[in-house]
């Protein structure tokens, strides 16, 4: 069963957002029952925290309800236990590729990889950069649903 951790700075903005929508968009495809979907943060300040309560809103405004999830920082076992980490920026896909082992399984890339963008971190800004958000973690999870195994 292919699995997939999505990866942002702190896990409570985008990287939860990219783990709702993904599932959200794997389940309105019939997969749900295909992958393991989870989100981390490349940083350890939120652990345990929900996520960001304007990332709550705007998933909620889209159906998707993420307000269970809870923030956890990557381990170093996340190179073993997950097929593919996908980064939300290239700050963080730097930081991945610094802490993966050579030996580790694990694919890493961006989210939006064709063209690459980042995926903004819209904490110091207000709903409208959530929006954005939403719109661009779509896009690229539809992507990605659409070129995976």
């Amino acid at each position: 069963m292919p699995s997939v951790l999505f990866v942002c700075l702190g896990n409570i903005c985008r990287s939860p957002l990219a783990e709702g929508i993904f599932r959200h968009v794997v389940q309105a495809a019939g997969r749900e029952a295909d992958f393991v979907i989870e989100s981390a943060g490349t940083g350890g300040w939120h652990q345990g925290d929900p996520p960001d309560p304007r990332s709550i809103d705007i998933a909620r405004k889209h159906g998707i309800d993420i307000s269970a999830q809870r923030a956890r920082q990557i381990r170093a076992s996340d190179f073993d236990t997950f097929d593919l980490m996908v980064a939300m920026d290239a700050d963080n896909l730097r930081t991945l590729r610094g802490q993966k082992p050579s030996d580790a399984k694990a694919k890493l890339r961006m989210l939006l990889e064709s063209p690459q963008r980042n995926v903004p971190d819209p904490y110091y800004g207000g709903p409208d950069g959530f929006e954005l958000v939403y719109q661009l973690v779509l896009e690229g999870c539809t992507d990605l649903l659409r070129h995976y195994p």
